[in-house]
């Protein structure tokens, strides 16, 4: 089997507007395309970043994300940086609080994370 690269993550929202501000406004994703899709009441948002994509289903009154103690299924999404430092920053400048930076234990390179508006987890990794 010969797997060349991850594709798109999906990830399901509760406020469309607000995701969508977010995530191409604030952190800069290209949109791809968008779709109401009335059979299934939801709107479809298709973000790219690089060569990964991004879709966010956005439904009224999705159940909670389970925090504490985390579920199974996707812990978090994680974004390769160049100056860790900058982009907290920056972030911080936007509204957007950010954790203390730390470095991770097993690679040493520098991280922090910040939530994204239905507190989905989000990395920067330098």
């Amino acid at each position: 089997m010969k797997l060349n690269s991850i594709h798109h993550i999906a990830i399901i929202t509760s406020d469309y507007e607000r995701t969508r501000h977010f995530y191409v406004d604030l952190l800069g994703f290209k949109i791809i395309r968008e779709n109401y899709r009335p059979n299934k009441q939801d709107t479809k948002l298709d973000l790219q970043l690089g060569n990964a994509e991004l879709e966010i289903f956005c439904v009224q009154n999705p159940p909670k994300r389970v925090t504490d103690p985390e579920a199974c299924g996707l812990r978090h999404l994680a974004f390769a940086v160049d100056n860790l430092e900058e982009v907290v920053a920056e972030l911080n400048d936007l509204g957007i609080p950010t954790e203390p930076i730390r470095r991770d234990d097993y690679t040493g390179k520098k991280m922090t994370f910040f939530r994204d508006p239905d507190g989905l987890p989000l990395e920067l990794h330098e």
